[in-house]
């Protein structure tokens, strides 16, 4: 079957021509782009001062339609849609095994990078007080990205690929990002107020617990069966109060941390979705800090 150019399919039972979208040879139209004069369909129509331009024109700037980027699809939270939706976390899965394999081949840096409240080390001699409440703040970031076990971080970076892949894609890399991080330092500043503070904790079970808070989140406003993320969440759950030596805290923190800010990201109205989305990886900054502080004061 021969197929007629964009702009020259004729009308059923006329030999007049109608226009068809340039970029959708299959659908008419009448509207035509007031720059170039293209046919162009609704889908592909972008508001101006005067009529309507196409994606094209809008692109190279003519500056008498909307910013480039309103023609840019957006992700459910407004993110930009990226070629690789999972560029993120394959690089926090990377950082992660890097610093694996580096506390591996350097054992002395799990006791320099390990989340601490404030203890004694006696070695070297003198010796010395470590921990965040002596200012060594890298600590509630640095633990986040620090195993020692094959099997711990075999599970962490499971669950870090199959969820983080799925928010990234649906809520943008930026706004992805945030949500870890926020998790993950959430999950750090409650272990830091509530564990003994000579107690050590590492891992990123705190962040990947906060992408479990947002993808039940996400599937409840997709209107998903929730059931399935539910179990697994309540297996892990268990695990957690019931399994020695786990820093319950961290998972905890990071939980609650994932919700709020998964709540702020995918149901925030379109008019103030920036202010609304900011607001809430605000209010968990802002409360992870004051844990932080109030922590701190206690213990000098």
């Amino acid at each position: 079957m021969d197929q007629q150019p964009p702009g020259d399919r004729a009308a059923a039972g006329s030999g007049v021509p109608t226009p068809t979208c340039y970029r959708h040879p299959d659908r008419e139209t009448g509207i035509s782009c007031t720059r170039c004069e293209r046919p162009v369909c609704p889908e592909c129509m972008v508001s101006a001062s005067v009529g309507f331009q196409c994606p094209d024109c809008v692109r190279q700037g003519s500056g008498t339609g909307h910013h480039p980027a309103a023609a840019r699809p957006r992700t459910l939270a407004g993110g930009s849609v990226a070629a690789d939706p999972r560029l993120v976390t394959k690089i926090l899965v990377g950082i992660n095994l890097a610093v694996f394999l580096l506390v591996s081949v350097r054992p002395a840096l799990v006791g320099d990078l390990t989340l601490l409240g404030l203890a004694w080390d006696p070695s070297p001699p003198p010796g010395s007080v470590e921990g965040v409440a002596e200012g060594q703040w890298y600590r509630l970031v640095t633990s986040m990205f620090l195993h020692q076990e094959v099997v711990h971080i075999g599970f962490n970076m499971l669950g870090l690929w199959w969820l983080g892949g799925q928010l990234e894609a649906a809520l943008g890399r930026s706004r992805y990002l945030a949500l870890y991080v926020l998790s993950g330092l959430a999950g750090s500043a409650l272990t830091y107020l509530i564990a003994a503070p000579n107690q050590g904790s590492l891992g990123a079970s705190g962040a990947v617990y906060g992408l479990f808070g947002a993808t039940a989140v996400l599937m409840r406003r997709m209107n998903y069966d929730m059931r399935p993320v539910l179990v697994l969440l309540a297996i892990n759950m268990v695990f957690t109060f019931t399994w020695g030596g786990i820093a319950w805290e961290a998972h905890v923190g990071g939980l609650i941390a994932g919700v709020v800010i998964a709540i702020g990201m995918v149901h925030a109205p379109r008019e103030r979705r920036t202010a609304v989305q900011v607001g809430a990886c605000a209010l968990v900054l802002l409360a992870s800090i004051g844990i932080i502080v109030a922590r701190t004061m206690s213990l000098t």
